[in-house]
């Protein structure tokens, strides 16, 4: 199938949504078209299923039967899903339990008497891609095909996909996902300023990065011994009682030493300082001052 300098435009005065495309898909082949959102890949989809004609150019040997699966699928139709489908299969030539191979594969089974209006959309999406893998298409078109699916049906796309091409089959798949690592092998468009152009695949995804090694468990650390029991600190030894002065002969002594008189400096346990003041005034000497020796306090 071929792109023969296919144009396109929504609208007689409108930009064109594409311009002058002139691409090739091959039979067995997988081809993913990239591209922003709004860059003209669905549009592109639509043209190559047949769904919108080109304003000039044509799309050439399409197969003759397509697999259309839109990026949402029209839900709002009368009827359950599993109805839906089997309808498919009947309009297609098929018998309804070719449409229940679909329903089994796709985990559809607890779904077939839903109606389509009331389903998510994840399994709305299924179901319109097991509408259009029911009558095995020569080309196959997914539009987002991941969006909306849990992670059970997003591991069936790619091996869906490998199926189909494994047939002589073709298939177009748009993806602004990132999901296009799981499609190997696959060929690449790239969709940019209404052009389409051959484009290389993108990086596959780093593996992630190996655990780091557990730590090695911690050697037993021997027990600590039991601290020696510190020795006993002898307790000071009591600090010897002023030995009594003797009673000055004559009047006391005045307020500062004369000449005849000398000052002695004594030194007495904190707790006996007031009565060794008291008995040293009592015997007529006279207290020049008390000071405490470990503070520098003076009264």
């Amino acid at each position: 199938m071929r792109f023969d300098g296919v144009w396109f435009r929504y609208g007689r005065r409108a930009d064109w949504t594409l311009r002058a495309v002139d691409a090739v898909v091959e039979p067995g082949q997988t081809v993913v078209v990239l591209g922003r959102n709004g860059a003209g890949k669905s549009t592109l989809l639509q043209l190559a299923a047949g769904v919108l004609r080109p304003r000039r150019g044509a799309v050439r040997d399409r197969p003759p039967i397509v697999g259309w699966v839109p990026e949402r699928f029209p839900a709002d139709q009368p009827f359950t899903a599993g109805d839906y489908l089997h309808r498919m299969a009947t309009l297609r030539g098929h018998a309804p339990a070719r449409a229940d191979e679909w329903i089994e594969r796709l985990l559809l089974t607890g779904h077939t008497g839903t109606r389509l209006s009331d389903l998510s959309k994840g399994t709305a999406q299924k179901v319109g891609l097991a509408q259009a893998l029911i009558a095995r298409p020569g080309l196959l078109i997914l539009d987002e095909p991941w969006e909306g699916l849990d992670a059970a049906a997003r591991t069936l796309i790619p091996e869906i996909v490998a199926e189909v091409t494994a047939t002589g089959a073709m298939v177009l798949v748009s993806d602004h996902r990132g999901e296009i690592a799981a499609l190997p092998g696959a060929t690449h468009w790239s969709v940019t300023d209404a052009t389409v152009e051959p484009a290389p695949a993108p990086p596959a995804p780093a593996p992630p990065a190996p655990a780091p090694p557990a730590p090695p468990a911690p050697s037993a650390l021997p027990a600590p011994s039991s601290p020696a029991a510190p020795s006993a600190v002898p307790a000071p030894s009591a600090l010897p009682a002023p030995s009594a002065l003797p009673a000055p002969s004559g009047s006391p002594a005045p307020a500062s030493p004369g000449r005849d008189e000398v000052v002695i400096e004594i030194s007495v346990p904190r707790a006996a300082a007031d009565e060794a003041v008291v008995r040293l005034r009592a015997q007529g000497h006279a207290v020049l001052g008390v000071r405490d020796v470990s503070s520098g306090d003076a009264r």
